[in-house]
């Protein structure tokens, strides 16, 4: 539970630091540059190649994406029923379908459901969440970052400019894992994202929203607690799967929003404020809501 720690620690520390002035103006700016150019890319290069995947274990690939894209379907529906601005609909493209299933993943299916499925854990994280984020995210920034609507073309470019995706290429190009040198180095790199996110993260959070994005807020939430885990248990209710498996899934889908998609959502200039609240209340509503899960499946 230390990574649990870890984060809320550094959360609180940066909307401390915000509050008494003692930060430079722009400086969430700066660390997020850091996450997307630097943190980001090693943790692609460190996690992704030689990554395999045995066939009964297939569920914990196709629920992630499946969820995700029925959440997004109903953040664009939402978005054009209460008609919300652009960068709304993509910060909850963004908050709402991507989860928190490694450092808040990982820490609590050990802790409710044992140290033995941690290994199911991380093919839901590393086949669904970490892909989702290195392609579906990036896809978001580019087609809802800036202030017109971009083209197709335009969209490509944007992508192809990712650092996290030129990694992702790579990785999947060298096919094996790295060297242990070259490991250790992406791994050591890959380090800070954790607390320097989440201290972004705090230099962003405010208590109190702009007009007009409670509604967003308390909607996004809704779809990313509730829903998306009701949705992996009736898919994974329909396959052919152990009941560990469900149990598992169903967690990981539970998670509260992804502090690195907020880290995104916050480069790309994608309702920054209403990405930190995604997070911070989240974070809070999200452990009670996995906690009630795992009393549920049990």
């Amino acid at each position: 539970m230390a990574a649990i720690v870890a984060m809320l620690l550094a959360l609180v520390a940066g909307w401390g630091c915000r509050r008494r002035g003692v930060f430079p103006e722009g400086g969430a700016e700066a660390l997020n540059l850091f996450v997307l150019w630097i943190c980001l890319p090693a943790l692609v290069l460190a996690r992704v190649p030689g990554l395999e995947l045995r066939s009964e274990l297939l569920a914990l690939v196709l629920v992630p994406w499946a969820v995700a894209l029925a959440i997004a379907a109903c953040v664009v529906l939402l978005g054009r029923a209460l008609a919300w601005p652009r960068g709304v609909v993509g910060c909850l493209l963004l908050m709402a379908t991507l989860g928190n299933t490694s450092f808040l993943g990982f820490p609590l299916v050990t802790a409710l459901l044992g140290a033995e499925q941690v290994g199911l854990a991380a093919v839901y994280d590393q086949f669904g969440t970490f892909l989702l984020v290195s392609t579906w995210g990036l896809f978001v920034l580019a087609a809802y970052g800036g202030q017109e609507r971009p083209g197709a073309a335009a969209i490509a470019r944007r992508i192809a400019g990712f650092p996290p995706f030129l990694a992702l290429l790579l990785a999947l190009a060298l096919g094996s894992p790295l060297p242990p040198a070259a490991q250790a180095v992406a791994e050591h790199l890959a380090a800070p994202l954790l607390p320097l996110v989440a201290f972004a993260l705090g230099l962003k959070l405010r208590l109190r929203l702009p007009p007009g994005r409670w509604t967003p807020l308390l909607a996004g939430l809704g779809l990313k607690l509730a829903l998306m885990p009701v949705l992996a248990w009736a898919l994974l209710r329909v396959l052919p799967v152990t009941p560990e498996v469900l149990a598992v899934g169903v967690l990981e889908a539970a998670m509260p929003p992804m502090f690195t998609a907020a880290a995104l959502a916050m480069a790309a200039r994608l309702e920054p404020e209403l990405a930190a609240a995604m997070v911070g209340y989240g974070l809070v509503a999200g452990l009670a809501t996995v906690l009630l899960w795992s009393r549920l499946l049990a």
